[in-house]
């Protein structure tokens, strides 16, 4: 019997359904399977452009403003990375990243996810393969130097040999401070115009960032001109110098900002291989101001992967210890490193002493508790007249850093440079150089809940104690003395050896599947 042409329909349209069904299902299933296999993030180093395309014209040239005028991105909570060095040292005040005493097995599994699918390099994946093998055998010298307990380092060294419990291990940062003078490149791009790019302030709250950016245009120290022989890959633009010249004071736009980072990074990524190949892991930004965290927030790879070294090292904005570092913030008026020192510790009368701006919370309940309120802890929004600031601290045992807007205090490095004991007090806040140096030996942590114990935590430490943190700060002012030149352990060589460990915690592979 030949079938009804009504049976004939409903084959046809049973046939065409599944033909649309099963490529549909299909697809549903590989999403899940990979999610990431449909986003932005999905490259190969040949066509990804992680913007719109921009102008490639020679070095230092103007940057075009793209006309994209989207919405601002947001940043999400970063992900945990593939592997964080676990802190198994005393003292630490916040996760850090630490390549001191990890298990062997693990430590050889380090790899940075800069991908979901096969990341194919461009002609210099060869170079890049004998980079990675250097960087192997210098974490296997650390490793092996980690082993070793002693406080002083058994490493030869003409001009200083770590020792002591201001450090973690004092052989393993001795031998990675030492490695990275062996190994440590850096190229700086040099596309832009200057005073946004490749120039920041050299004087006052933001001179870390300045000095940095100049000491790297330059100086001699790591900095290298063949981009393949680089380990990391600096990104010069000053963002006390976009705030300067893009923000209009008080307009709260800054578009500005966002455009300018955006078709950096978009001119960037165009022209040279070596952020798409990575997605910006070992690419490193500097900043000072407040506004860092949230300027490299117009990338989200720049955000997420790149070394951001901020003063702001705040963990509840997105400050990720294992692939950031903090920035100490210093503030000087002239060229000349202060006078070091200050009164011996038994002509220091004052147990505490504070003088600041009322700006932000933490300021608000510390002067609100103690403000005029106690002769040993002394708060004050303005020092009297007469008083001198510098002097106070110098004849004080303890000196307080509260946070302001922000994490950061120049107040810590002021304690520091007077032998004043600091005391933090922050929530979130990543002190520098805490992956090497233990906070705690020269220092005091006051959580904010307790502003009001203040005096008891600080009359509870024996004056034995005392005269033990305070013999250290006169030990760890070496590595927060800004000179000019640069000298070997000064705050520059910390600062570049916290990028070093950084670009030592991840591992870029030639394929990653």
């Amino acid at each position: 019997m030949r079938p009804s042409r009504k049976t004939q329909v409903f084959s046809i349209s049973s046939i065409l359904v599944r033909l649309l069904v099963i490529p549909l299902v299909v697809l549903l299933v590989i999403f899940l399977i990979q999610p990431t296999a449909f986003s932005s993030s999905s490259f190969s180093s040949s066509s990804w452009n992680p913007l719109a395309s921009n102008d490639t014209s020679n070095s230092r040239s103007n940057y075009s403003v793209p006309s994209s005028t989207e919405e601002i991105w947001q940043p999400q909570p970063s992900q945990a990375p593939v592997f964080t060095f676990a802190n198994n040292q005393r003292g630490a005040p916040a996760p850090a990243p630490q390549i001191f005493g990890v298990d062997d097995e693990v430590q050889e599994t380090i790899t940075q996810q800069v991908g979901p699918n096969k990341t194919v390099f461009m002609s210099s994946s060869s170079q890049l393969e004998k980079l990675e093998a250097s960087l192997g055998r210098a974490r296997s010298s650390i490793r092996e130097a980690a082993k070793v307990r002693n406080k002083t380092s058994t490493h030869q060294d003409p001009d200083y040999v770590p020792r002591g419990p201001i450090y973690r291990n004092p052989n393993a940062f001795h031998r990675s401070y030492l490695e990275m003078e062996k190994l440590f490149k850096i190229y700086v791009y040099e596309e832009g115009q200057v005073p946004i790019f490749h120039d920041g302030p050299c004087f006052h709250m933001y001179l870390t960032e300045g000095r940095f950016i100049h000491e790297m245009e330059n100086g001699k120290l790591y900095r290298t001109t063949d981009p393949n022989q680089a380990l990391v890959y600096f990104l010069p633009f000053s963002v006390v110098r976009m705030v300067q010249f893009l923000y209009l004071p008080d307009t709260y736009d800054r578009n500005g900002l966002k455009l300018a980072v955006i078709d950096y990074i978009n001119l960037i990524a165009h022209k040279h291989p070596f952020w798409n190949r990575s997605l910006g892991a070992d690419h490193f930004m500097l900043s000072c101001h407040d506004w860092g965290p949230f300027t490299t927030a117009f990338v989200p790879h720049l955000f997420h992967k790149s070394i951001r070294v901020l003063c702001n090292a705040n963990t509840s904005e997105g400050f990720n210890p294992s692939k950031d570092a903090s920035l100490p913030e210093i503030k000087l008026l002239t060229p000349e490193i202060p006078r070091l020192g200050g009164q011996p510790p038994s002509k220091r009368s004052t147990l505490a002493f504070f003088a600041g701006g009322l700006h932000g919370h933490i300021r608000y309940l510390l002067l609100n508790e103690w403000k005029g309120k106690d002769q040993d802890v002394l708060v004050y929004e303005k020092v009297p007249h007469g008083v001198s600031y510098e002097e106070m601290m110098k004849s004080s045992k303890f000196c307080l850093c509260p946070s302001g807007y922000e994490v950061a205090s120049p107040r810590v490095v002021e304690a520091i440079y007077a032998e004043c004991v600091p005391v933090l007090i922050s929530d979130g806040y990543i002190p520098p150089f805490s992956d090497v140096l233990d906070w705690k030996s020269f220092s005091v942590q006051v959580p904010v809940k307790n502003i009001s114990d203040i005096k008891n935590i600080l009359m509870s430490i024996s004056n034995r104690q005392y005269l033990r943190m305070q013999r250290r700060l006169k030990q760890v002012q070496r590595h927060f003395l800004m000179n000019g030149p640069p000298k070997r352990y000064d705050v520059f060589h910390m600062i570049v050896h916290s990028i070093w460990l950084r670009r030592l915690n991840i591992r870029i592979q030639d394929l990653l599947t």
